[in-house]
C-alpha cells in the first residue's frame, strides 16, 4: 500500500497593528523573527491527529514552524467504515510575541494527493483565529471525481486587511481547526481518498512568518 503524507503551508504575513492602513510600511520587515519570540506550547486533539501522532518543530530564523502528523487522511468507499469518511484536527500554539511585532495569516498552501471516482467528492476546510479576538480567517476546497490519483496543490489567499492578526506584542494562542472528507453520497459504489500531500511518510503543517515592527 502507498503511504502519502499531507503538508499544508502556511505563510504568516506580519502586519503593524496601526490606525489607518495607509500608515502600513512594508519595506519595514523583517527577515528574521524577533529573538524574544517563541512557540511556549503546542496542543493537537481530533481523529486525525490522536496523542502521540504529532510534534512541532520551530527553524532557527524564526520564520517558520512545521507540525508534522502520522495520522491525518479520509477515505469513503463500499468496506470502509463511516468514521473514516472525516477527519479533523484542531491545533493550538501558545505564541509570545515581543514587544512592537505582530503576524497574521496571509496565504494557506495546501500540497497532497487525492483519489476520487466518478462524483466523489474531496472536502478540505481550516479555520485560523487567535484566542480571545473575533475575527476569523476560512479557507476551503472542493475536488470532484473523477481522478485517478494525482498530487495538488492549492493555494488560499487573504485580503491584507481582512487577515486575523496578533495583537501587538502579546502573549497569545493561534488556533487552527481542520477538516478533510470524502463524501461518496451520489455515488455510493464508487470510493476515494484524501491526504495533505504525498512525498514523504510524515502528514506535515508548515507555518511560514514574515516579521513587521507595529
Amino acid at each position: 500500500m502507498r503511504i502519502f503524507a499531507a503538508i499544508t503551508a502556511f505563510a504568516v504575513a506580519a502586519l503593524g497593528v496601526l490606525a489607518s492602513p495607509l500608515d502600513l510600511d512594508l519595506e519595514e520587515r523583517q527577515l528574521s523573527g524577533p529573538s524574544a519570540f517563541n512557540i511556549t506550547s503546542i496542543g493537537v486533539n481530533g481523529s486525525g491527529c490522536p496523542a502521540g501522532t504529532a510534534y512541532y518543530v520551530l527553524n532557527s530564523q524564526r520564520t517558520a514552524v512545521t507540525v508534522t502528523f502520522s495520522n491525518y487522511f479520509a477515505s469513503a468507499g463500499p468496506g470502509i467504515n463511516i468514521a473514516e469518511n472525516r477527519k479533523n484536527c484542531a491545533i493550538t500554539l501558545g505564541v509570545h510575541v515581543p514587544g512592537g511585532y505582530t503576524f497574521a495569516i496571509a496565504t494557506v498552501d495546501y500540497r497532497g494527493y487525492y483519489q476520487l471516482d466518478w462524483k466523489v467528492r474531496a472536502v478540505q476546510r481550516a479555520l485560523y483565529y487567535f484566542q480571545g479576538q473575533v475575527k476569523q480567517a476560512v479557507a476551503s476546497s472542493t475536488r470532484w471525481g473523477p481522478i485517478p490519483g494525482k498530487d495538488y496543490l492549492y493555494r488560499d489567499q487573504f485580503d491584507i486587511w481582512s487577515q486575523v492578526r496578533c495583537p501587538c506584542g502579546a502573549t497569545t494562542v493561534l488556533n487552527l481547526d481542520s477538516s478533510i472528507q470524502v463524501d461518496n453520497s451520489q455515488n455510493r459504489k464508487g470510493s476515494g481518498y484524501i491526504a495533505t500531500d504525498s512525498v514523504d511518510g510524515g502528514l506535515k503543517t508548515i507555518f511560514n512568518f514574515n516579521w513587521w515592527r507595529c
